[in-house]
């Protein structure tokens, strides 16, 4: 599918018929193109379009290139970032002097909102190259809006971990799965972003290099300059959540470790605590004919009472030494 627009009085139009507008197009959007859909937008700007094969290769040198004097550029963007498992696909933006191509098999949210908001009111939008960089910066934004939503998952998360207000055993349990799950999901969220800030990173490098050797407007150098902070920040930004994620994860483990041992703790008082009235009973049920405690009135009583005082002197020792 070929989404097309020109621009009209610093604002996108979309239209309906790339061949019968091909003068007045400047971004074409590609949305899992057809052999045929690629072979039009080849004949269109002269230059050829990277196949997905191609665009999944990692190498820099497959991401970042110039190729007839168009710039090519691939970033892996995530899509459906509502959820804590998003789609991870790249995206190619192709610079072909005032077109803007770009190639993709997904939907992220800024393909969809930059367009939109884009119609409504003028952003500056003149040539492909303003295209791009408006359409990279709502891609920032983007992200940036995720990664805030992921920082307020893990604060609730870290109140969950510290602040249980669970008592029973089996309930904390089911608790602390509960959370492992979660914990793994946000780092699997985070490192995708990771993974997308760093494409983004290089990106923005090269497009910079680009417009200073073309001798690009001040403006355009600019916005690539603040662009590339943005990046940088937020990169620094998901490596502290990601350092945060972990010390979650050492700390739930610490508490599973903490409940293990309370249990074990149990049994172990419990073993020491029912062992001197074994050892008293052991004594009794010996079968030897001299046991002057056999013949006596209270031989049973005092057995008994035995028993219980043996139990409860461990008990009382380990209260007062603060064992339990």
């Amino acid at each position: 599918m070929i989404k097309a627009f020109a621009v009209e009085s610093g604002r996108l139009r979309p239209v309906d018929d790339l061949l019968q507008h091909k003068d007045e197009v400047v971004w074409a959007d590609l949305l899992a193109p057809s052999k045929a859909e690629e072979a039009l937008i080849e004949a269109w700007v002269g230059v050829g379009i990277p196949t997905r094969e191609e665009m999944e290769e990692i190498e820099i040198s497959s991401r970042l290139y110039v190729e007839n004097g168009a710039l090519f550029m691939t970033a892996t963007l995530p899509a459906q970032t509502d959820s804590d498992e998003p789609l991870m696909s790249p995206v190619t933006f192709a610079l072909a002097g005032n077109r803007l191509i770009t190639v993709r098999y997904h939907e992220p949210r800024a393909f969809q909102t930059f367009p939109m908001r884009s119609e409504k009111v003028a952003t500056g939008c003149v040539d492909g190259q303003t295209i791009l960089m408006g359409l990279l910066e709502a891609i920032v934004d983007r992200l940036a809006d995720v990664l805030e939503r992921v920082g307020r998952d893990i604060d609730a998360l870290s109140q969950d971990i510290f602040q249980s207000a669970e008592t029973k055993a089996f309930k904390r349990d089911r608790n602390f799965q509960r959370v492992l799950q979660t914990i793994g999901r946000k780092e699997g969220l985070a490192s995708d972003i990771r993974d997308s800030l760093m494409t983004l990173q290089r990106l923005s490098g090269f497009l910079g290099n680009a417009f200073v050797q073309d001798k690009n407007s001040k403006d355009l150098r600019a916005r690539v300059k603040v662009l590339t902070r943005d990046v940088m920040s937020l990169t620094d930004h998901v490596s502290f959540l990601s350092q945060k994620i972990t010390f979650l994860l050492d700390a739930t483990l610490g508490m599973i470790n903490i409940e293990q041992n309370g249990i074990i703790k149990i049994f172990s008082v419990a073993a020491v605590v029912f062992l001197p009235p074994t050892l008293v009973a052991s004594i009794y049920g010996m079968n030897f004919d001299v046991m002057p405690e056999l013949n006596w009135a209270f031989g049973y009583p005092m057995a008994l009472g035995l028993m219980v005082i043996s139990a409860v002197l461990p008990f009382w020792y380990f209260k007062r030494r603060g064992w339990l």
